[in-house]
This record gives structure tokens, sequence and C-alpha cells, in this order.
């Protein structure tokens, strides 16, 4: 059971493990949906995508996860009045920080190809039908990023 002083900090490093893997799927899938447009539907397209999208998150996940760890360790480390329980949320915070970068950068990008690919098994439609099928936002712009 999670202490109850270790709940707040629970909700915190959930909310910044959701905005890293949200953020995380927006790059994979715009690094995606470009490839079909050009002819690039392969599996080993995708395997490019997912790379090319999951690099791109990597300094800023880092910058991100550097930060708050920075912050959090005084507070890990302090002896004041109050550190007791002030270290006593920290704690969750800095593993929880430690471990769902990982989590983002490599569960979230599996996930994503599996599902990748198994949308396309299942629909016999071509690469670039492929594309249109994101939504009507992207149905709109599908063509125009043909034309780039």
């Amino acid at each position: 059971m999670i202490a109850t002083l270790a709940k707040p900090a629970a909700a915190a490093l959930a909310g910044v493990a959701a905005e890293f893997g949200v953020i995380m799927l927006l790059y994979l899938k715009q690094a995606w949906v470009t490839r079909p447009a050009r002819g690039q539907g392969s599996d080993a397209d995708l395997l490019d995508a997912i790379r090319e999208g999951a690099v791109l998150r990597v300094r800023p996940k880092a910058m991100t996860v550097a930060v708050i760890i920075a912050g959090l360790v005084p507070i890990m480390f302090s002896s004041g009045t109050g550190s007791e329980v002030m270290q006593r949320i920290a704690a969750p915070l800095v593993g929880g920080m430690v471990t769902a970068p990982h989590m983002s950068m490599l569960v979230v990008p599996a996930i994503y190809c599996l599902m990748r690919r198994r949308g396309r098994a299942g629909s016999a439609a071509t690469p670039a039908d492929a594309a249109n099928t994101e939504g009507p936002d992207q149905a709109a712009t599908a063509p125009t990023q043909a034309l780039r």
C-alpha cells in the first residue's frame, strides 16, 4: 500500500510519465505519417520511423529528467525542519524519474510498432491509404505533406 505521504508524489509522477508517453507517441506518429506518402510503408520503414521519432526525444527527455532529479536530490539529503516529510515525498519521485523515461523510450515505441504492424496486417490498404486513416485532421493534411 502506498504511504499517505507518497500519494502526492505518485500523482505527480503519473502526470510526468503520461506526458512522456503522449509526447513520444506524437513524435512517433509524426515520423511515420510522412513515410507512406513517399511510398515507404514496409516494416523496415516503420522501424526507421520509430527510431527517428524516438531519437528526437532523447535530449529533451534527458534534460527534463536531469532538472527534476537535480531539484529533488537536495530534498533527499536535507536535515532541517520538516525534512523527513519532504524526503518521503521526494523518494518515490526520484525512483520514478529514473524509470519513467526508460519506459517511454523502450516500451512505448515497442507497443507503437506492434500496433502499427497489427493495423497494417488487418487491412489490405496501401501505405498511402494508411496515412489517410489517422483521422479527419490527418486526412486533410496528407495531400499537402505529399507535395513537400
